[in-house]
C-alpha cells in the first residue's frame, strides 16, 4: 500500500471530499500518473461510490 492509496482511502471513509465527482476525478488523476494500481483504484472506486 502507498501513501496516495492510504490517503485517499482515508479521506473517502471520513467523507473528506468536495463532492464524490471531485473525488472520483483525482482518483482518475492518480491512476493514470500511476500513484495507485488499477486493483487499488477499484476498491476505492466502489468505496466511494459506496458512500
Amino acid at each position: 500500500m502507498n501513501l496516495t492509496y492510504r490517503a485517499c482511502k482515508s479521506q473517502i471513509e471520513r467523507q473528506s471530499y468536495l463532492s464524490k465527482e471531485d473525488m472520483q476525478q483525482k482518483l482518475d488523476i492518480f491512476l493514470v500518473g500511476d500513484r495507485i494500481t488499477q486493483p487499488e483504484y477499484e476498491e476505492l472506486t466502489d468505496r466511494l461510490n459506496a458512500a
